[in-house]
């Protein structure tokens, strides 16, 4: 009874209740320093990464009781004047930016590249790809370590009676001076901390809860709810489960009906390009772009490549692993910086300004990919993971373009319908087969209006059933009349589909014209042996 008697004393409560500020303020000011110190320690700047690594290095080595009295005894000689409550949310939050910084850096590091390079071929900002993309995944790993450090520091408040600080520590301490009851006093402090520290378990639980994409889906079903309650997950689809059945293909054939969402969106940007009687819609002259290898000769990826694409054709890009295709559509979104020569789109570099005889990047390089209206499609999807198939497609015209979340949500819908994907919408990537994670980022693209379309070998990660429905959608856009340079191995497609056939071989472009020449009568030898090599394979 005695015990409950302190423990729900006024005193002692609204000694928790200073604690719990103090914790609370701290961690939300220690977090703000650690998201920023992360970022300086990713930084390529070495002035930025040192100092945030100096920080952490100090800060971390240092116990914090030695810094409390630092700074009580520090910050009035500098003439800033602050009560022991102050001066100890100031020494916590510190304290705890760097181990935020730390753990808040490992949760960065554990979302995907392709995530924000995805990100920025849809004209998305850094500021908008940390805030939309990359924080909302990484906070699932960062989570617990945050709830760890806010019981760590509500503990860790009984050390700030060192500066007088009249917490819930201290007030035992001075009830124990005047009667000497250690027991009793201590294990009501004891309690009132284990009461405080349980609520903030509780509250990581429901966080990782409201954070969890694949829950927050589940939740829209009250039998797949039901499971998760359970412990049952709904198994991930294999890929013959996902895929459309035999009906379905039936009704995909139907291109006049399943694709015409497609085909008008894509008629009506194509009308909408430029295409100067002396400037093709796509320039790239003297192209030439290596990478530095840290103790090696730098590595020449393309060499003096030029080629030209029309309004409304459809270029197919060839060549072995390595010869540089991929790297060459980078450039022409501007997700890889040129080394020499240019491109133009629309008569105009996309995030460049001539300066003298060079081409320098220029900072508004988000803006200028936005403006360009370049869509990209990745080998490997790269669908934002925590995003449902809807969100995915709406989230750059409102992030980016400033449409309403309504008229994002209407256009998604529509395009999901277009690529036979209705009935998808609220499902997750991992839900979903390759074949439709594909379909999904073609619609994604094709939500920016893109007046140029990029694909990057968007077969090659699939199942063979899965590519027809794949190319489906491409032919529609290319019967549509959209401008398309597509990256492939699909000798097929490009021989049906492309106006052009390119083949690169080491970084140059070795033979280029109709499909008619370089896929049945190809001239040069090097294009003869990779077809050889394509076709028995």
């Amino acid at each position: 009874m005695e015990i409950l008697q302190y423990a729900t004393s006024a005193y002692l409560l609204n000694g928790l209740l200073i604690a719990i500020q103090i914790t609370g303020i701290a961690m939300v000011s220690g977090l703000a320093l650690g998201l920023l110190l992360a970022l300086m320690r990713m930084s390529n700047n070495p002035v930025f990464s040192g100092v945030a690594w100096f920080y952490i290095w100090v800060m971390r080595g240092t116990p914090i009781l030695l810094q409390l009295i630092f700074i009580y005894d520090a910050l009035p000689r500098m003439g800033i004047l602050l009560s022991p409550f102050w001066t100890a949310v100031i020494g916590f939050a510190l304290n705890e930016a760097a181990f935020a910084a730390e753990f808040i850096r490992g949760g960065l590091l554990s979302v995907k590249r392709n995530q924000s390079v995805a990100a920025s071929a849809l004209g998305m900002g850094p500021f908008v790809t940390l805030r939309r993309i990359v924080l909302p995944q990484a906070l699932r790993a960062i989570a617990p370590q945050i709830s760890n450090g806010t019981i760590s520091m509500l503990k860790g408040t009984s050390l700030a009676s060192i500066v007088f600080v009249n917490e819930l520590t201290f007030r035992a301490q001075q009830i124990v001076a005047t009667n000497f009851d250690f027991f009793t006093v201590f294990i009501a402090a004891a309690t009132l901390y284990l009461c405080a520290t349980t609520l903030i378990s509780f509250g990581q639980l429901y966080v990782e809860r409201k954070i969890d994409p694949e829950l927050r889906t589940l939740s829209k079903s009250p039998s797949l709810w039901s499971r998760w309650v359970t412990g049952v997950r709904t198994p991930m689809p294999r890929e013959e489960e996902a895929s459309p059945k035999p009906a379905d293909a039936a009704q995909a054939s139907d291109a006049s009906d399943d694709h015409v969402i497609i085909k008008a969106l894509a008629s009506d940007v194509a009308k909408d390009v430029q295409e100067t009687a002396d400037m093709p819609f796509v320039v790239c002259r003297n192209v030439r772009k290596s990478y530095k290898l840290r103790g090696r000769e730098p590595l020449e990826v393309l060499n003096s490549v030029n080629f030209e694409v029309h309004r409304g054709e459809v270029v197919a890009i060839l060549g072995a692993s390595g010869s540089g295709k991929s790297t060459l559509l980078r450039l022409i979104n501007h997700l890889e910086e040129l080394n020499g020569g240019e491109i133009l789109v629309e008569g105009k570099p996309v995030g460049y300004e001539k300066k003298g005889d060079k081409m320098v990047p220029i900072k508004a390089l988000s803006k200028a990919r936005a403006d360009a209206r370049i869509g990209m499609v990745f080998q490997s999807f790269d669908l934002f993971d925590h995003k449902t198939a809807l969100e995915n497609i709406a989230e750059a015209p409102v992030q980016v373009y400033g449409m309403s979340r309504s008229d994002a949500n209407e256009r998604a819908r529509k395009l999901l319908d277009g690529v036979g994907l209705g009935e998808h919408a609220d499902h997750l990537p991992m839900r979903l087969s390759g074949g439709q994670q594909q379909r999904v980022a073609i619609a994604r693209a094709l939500a920016t209006k893109p007046k140029l379309m990029l694909f990057d070998e968007p077969t090659s990660a699939l199942d063979p059933e899965l590519v027809g429905e794949v190319l489906a959608v491409m032919r529609s856009l290319a019967e549509a009349g959209m401008t398309m340079i597509v990256v492939t191995h699909e000798i097929r497609f490009a021989r049906e589909v492309a106006d052009r056939v390119v083949f690169m071989d080491q970084g140059v472009i070795v033979e280029e014209g109709p499909p008619s020449e370089v896929l049945d009568n190809p001239k040069e030898p090097r294009t003869q042996q990779f077809l050889r090599m394509v076709q028995d394979h």
